[in-house]
C-alpha cells in the first residue's frame, strides 16, 4: 500500500502510554480541530512504532502540548476495526503551559439535577436551587431538603398550568 502520508496538528489529549511491554512502541490520543467549531473536533488514536520516537512520545510529551504528526491513516475495514494514525514523524509546536500556582480549593459548586441547577456554597449548608432557564425554585436549608423543595415546586407548576 503506497499512500501519501498526512500531516495533522492537534493537542495531546492525555499522557502517552506504552504500546508494548518493552516500551518500543507508544500510543496516544490527539485532539484535532481544523476549525473553531466544536462539531469539527475529532479525537484520533495514534500509534508510534519507531523505538526512538516512542521513547520521546512517552517521556517528553505532556497533555496539552500542541503537536504536528505525520503518518498514514488506517481506516476501519469492518465495524469492529478502529481508525488510527501510524505516526512516522512528530514535532512539538507548542508546549503546554506549566501550572505553577495551584488553584485554591473550590468554594462553590454548581451541579445539575435533571432540569434543575443547585448552587452549593462551601461557607453555608443552604443550597440555592434554580431551573435551567434561571428561574429560582427556592432555598433548601440542607441537602436532604432538595427533593422536598423540587417536589413542591413541580406541584406549584402543575397547579399553575405550566
Amino acid at each position: 500500500m503506497d499512500t501519501e502520508p498526512i500531516a495533522l496538528d492537534g493537542f495531546l489529549e492525555e499522557p502517552s502510554v506504552h504500546g508494548d511491554l518493552h516500551g518500543s512502541t507508544a500510543r496516544f490520543r490527539l485532539t484535532v480541530s481544523p476549525t473553531d467549531e466544536r462539531t469539527d473536533e475529532m479525537v484520533l488514536p495514534c500509534n508510534v512504532t519507531d523505538p526512538a520516537l516512542a521513547h520521546a512520545a512517552i517521556h517528553d510529551l505532556a497533555p496539552g502540548d500542541k503537536l504536528r504528526v505525520t503518518g498514514h491513516l488506517h481506516l476501519p475495514r469492518t465495524p469492529d476495526d478502529p481508525m488510527w494514525l501510524a505516526v512516522t514523524t512528530l514535532t512539538v509546536l507548542e508546549t503546554a503551559p506549566l501550572l505553577t500556582d495551584q488553584a485554591p480549593d473550590a468554594t462553590a459548586v454548581l451541579e445539575r439535577y435533571g432540569p434543575y441547577l443547585c448552587y452549593f456554597d462551601a461557607d453555608t449548608t443552604e443550597v440555592e436551587v434554580f431551573t435551567e432557564t434561571g428561574q429560582q425554585v427556592g432555598t433548601a436549608h440542607d441537602l436532604e431538603q432538595i427533593g422536598t423543595l423540587l417536589e413542591a415546586f413541580e406541584e406549584r407548576q402543575a397547579a399553575g398550568g405550566e
